[in-house]
C-alpha cells in the first residue's frame, strides 16, 4: 500500500501545479492586466442598480497565501530584515512578506507530511522517526530562506554586470548636455530591454525624486533598496560630486573603467582556481580510466603469461 499512496500523491501534486499554471496563465495574469488598466470612466448597469460600486475582491490563491501568512507572530527586527531581503530580491509588494511566511509554512508542512509517508519504508526506531521529522520540518522551514538569498545574489550579480554599461551611457548623456536627473531618466528608459533590473531601479529612483525626495536621499535609498556594494560607491560618488560640483562625466567615466577592470580581474581570478578544482575530479575519475586503459594490457598479459612461468619455474 506504501507505493500506491506515494504515487497517487506525486500524481495529485503534478495534477494540482499543472492546473494552477493553466489558471494563472489563463485567468489570473489577463484579470490582473485589466485590473492594472483600471475600471472605465463611465459605467452604465442595466439594471437600474448604482453605478460605480466596487467590486468584491476575487477570492483567489495569493488572497488565502496572504491570509495564513499574517497570522504567523514574528518581532520587528525580523520583519525589517526580511522586508529587506524581499525588496533586494525584486519582490516590492506589500503582500510578500505574508506570502512568504505562508510559502514557509506550506513547505514544511509537505516536508513534514513526505516524513510522515517515508516512516513506512523505515525500520521501526523511535528516534530515527522523530529525527526524520524533526529536521525535515526545519529543512521545509530554511530552504524558503535559502532560495530567497541565492534569487538575492543572482540579482545582484545580475546589477553588478549591467552597471559598466548604464554608466556609459549615463556618461554620453551627461556629455551630451543632459543634467544628471535627465540623463538618469534616459539610461533607465533605453535600458528596458537589455538590462530590465537596472533599468526599473532606476525609474524607482526618478518616481522618488518626482514624489518630493530630495537627490540624495533617493539615491541612497537606489542603495540601500539593492544592496549591491558597487551601486553604494556609485551613489558615493555620485552624492560627492552633486555636493561638490566636480565633474561628473569623468568620475563616471574612470568608476566605469574600474568596474570593468575588476570584472576582468575576477574572471581571471576564477581561471586560475580552475587547474586547483579540477584535482580531485582528475584524481578520482580520469587518472583511474586513463591507467586502465594504458596499463590494462599489459597487466593482463602479466596475469596470463608471468604468472604461470613463476609457477613452472618454481
Amino acid at each position: 500500500m506504501d507505493s500506491p499512496l506515494l504515487f497517487a500523491l506525486l500524481t495529485f501534486l503534478t495534477l494540482m501545479v499543472a492546473l494552477s499554471g493553466f489558471a494563472y496563465r489563463l485567468y489570473y495574469k489577463p484579470g490582473r492586466m485589466f485590473k492594472q488598466l483600471g475600471a472605465p470612466v463611465i459605467t452604465a448597469d442595466p439594471s437600474g442598480g448604482a453605478a460605480g460600486q466596487p467590486e468584491q475582491p476575487a477570492y483567489t490563491l495569493v488572497t488565502l497565501l496572504t491570509t495564513l501568512g499574517s497570522k504567523v507572530p514574528s518581532s520587528k527586527t525580523e520583519v525589517a530584515n526580511l522586508r529587506a531581503t524581499l525588496l533586494r530580491a525584486g519582490f516590492r509588494s506589500e503582500k510578500a512578506l505574508p506570502v512568504f511566511y505562508a510559502v514557509r509554512i506550506l513547505s514544511t508542512l509537505a516536508v513534514m507530511f513526505l516524513g510522515l509517508v517515508m516512516q513506512a519504508k523505515m525500520p521501526p526506531n523511535p528516534t530515527m522517526s522523530v529525527a526524520l521529522i524533526v529536521f525535515g520540518c526545519a529543512a521545509g522551514w530554511v530552504f524558503p530562506r535559502s532560495f530567497l538569498e541565492k534569487k538575492v545574489k543572482k540579482r545582484q550579480h545580475i546589477l553588478r554586470l549591467s552597471l559598466p554599461d548604464a554608466l556609459d551611457l549615463m556618461v554620453v548623456s551627461i556629455e551630451a548636455g543632459l543634467g544628471l536627473d535627465q540623463a538618469i531618466q534616459h539610461v533607465a528608459r533605453e535600458l528596458q530591454v537589455s538590462h530590465p533590473e537596472l533599468s526599473e531601479e532606476l525609474s524607482l529612483v526618478m518616481l522618488e525624486m518626482r514624489a518630493g525626495k530630495r537627490r540624495q536621499d533617493a539615491l541612497r535609498n537606489f542603495g540601500e533598496r539593492t544592496g549591491e556594494s558597487e551601486i553604494r560607491k556609485l551613489v558615493a560618488i555620485l552624492v560627492q560630486n552633486d555636493r561638490f560640483g566636480t565633474s561628473m562625466g569623468e568620475s563616471l567615466r574612470t568608476h566605469s573603467d574600474y568596474l570593468r577592470t575588476r570584472r576582468r580581474q575576477e574572471a581571471e581570478e576564477r581561471a586560475a582556481k580552475v587547474g586547483v578544482k579540477l584535482v580531485f575530479p582528475i584524481f578520482f575519475f580520469i587518472l583511474p580510466s586513463m591507467l586502465i586503459v594504458a596499463a590494462g594490457p599489459g597487466i593482463l598479459q602479466v596475469f596470463k603469461y608471468l604468472f604461470p612461468m613463476m609457477k613452472s619455474a618454481g
